[in-house]
């Protein structure tokens, strides 16, 4: 399977789970935790972590669903840990935000601009080790402007770390927009350049743009010549926190990013020229989507089914003296 039928099946896969999920948290009211949905910023996890190998690593911010699952995280471990069960892949204790699977490479989620600081140090230990791997870091347009970010920056620049710093730049920062927040014309990939690191402004919603862009950063990581920033302009769909729709995102173009189409349905129009063996495209992402519904399904049930964390274990993992 050529790249973009593999990236677009990752996608739609991501988007029925994201789905299913979205109307669960509503209507059932069994998962509670605060949960960010990704949501119509498939292209950014997809495009980025299909340029990565099974050894590279990657953290996330609070909206982590996408790159988890793109790079390979288990869905019933995600879905368990959504549902708090200790099946979870953080054993109930995280919940959505706080998603790991490190046999996947996926390291670690979080709020804000913390884990830019982790992935920054991850991909420092790469190179005390004289490893190759790399390390990608997804964040928001929101956490560029924490002093975590600058800091992270400088050092990875100063040391040439194997670092690709992913800002999905979604317009918002929880329901403040870029023009509450920031002078017009200042962007993160600019910013990245005052520092002397490589940086490329793409656009987040079309998967293939997404991948190369990616593929080159990884390359020059690899090489020693890191570390490269992307900015994706993309727009997610549902609300900040919650399963309903983004009414504040639909100002997206005030905010200064531009308006674009679904990036599933426009791989989806991409994938007419690729050749599928004589198979209709929409047939092909039609069965791609029943096969996410069932694989979800089977995910739910398995979740609800699951025990929750004993009480004895409540202790575990926290220091005292």
């Amino acid at each position: 399977m050529t790249s973009l039928p593999r990236m677009l099946r990752a996608m739609v896969r991501i988007r029925t789970v994201e789905t299913a999920l979205a109307k669960l948290y509503r209507d059932d009211q069994e998962m509670r935790t605060p949960t960010h949905f990704s949501a119509g910023q498939e292209a950014t996890a997809v495009g980025m972590c299909s340029a990565l190998r099974p050894d590279d690593r990657v953290y996330s911010g609070h909206r982590s669903h996408a790159p988890y699952l793109a790079k390979g995280g288990s869905l019933n471990a995600m879905v368990a840990e959504l549902y708090g069960k200790r099946t979870g892949c953080a054993g109930g204790r995280g919940g959505s935000m706080h998603l790991t699977d490190p046999k996947a490479g996926f390291m670690a989620a979080s709020i804000l601009g913390e884990t830019i600081a982790v992935g920054t140090g991850d991909a420092w230990a790469s190179v005390m080790r004289g490893s190759d791997q790399v390390t990608a870091v997804f964040f928001g347009d929101g956490a560029a402007e924490e002093g975590v970010f600058h800091e992270s920056l400088n050092f990875a620049a100063l040391h040439r770390l194997p670092l690709v710093l992913v800002c999905e730049n979604n317009g918002y920062s929880i329901t403040s927009p870029l023009t509450a927040r920031q002078p017009r014309g200042v962007t993160v990939w600019e910013r990245a350049r005052g520092y002397g690191v490589h940086s490329a402004l793409v656009d987040g919603n079309d998967v293939s743009a997404v991948y190369d862009a990616a593929v080159e950063a990884v390359h020059l990581c690899r090489q020693g010549r890191g570390p490269y920033l992307l900015e994706l302009p993309t727009r997610r769909l549902l609300e900040h926190v919650g399963p309903h729709p983004d009414r504040d995102a639909e100002h997206g173009a005030e905010a200064g990013v531009a308006e674009r189409a679904c990036p599933v349905v426009r791989a989806s129009e991409s994938l007419r020229s690729e050749d599928l063996g004589g198979r209709s495209p929409d047939r092909t992402v039609g069965r791609w989507r029943r096969e996410a519904e069932e694989e979800v399904r089977l995910a739910v049930e398995a979740a609800r089914s699951a025990p929750f964390p004993s009480t004895s274990t409540l202790l575990d993992g926290v220091h005292h003296n």
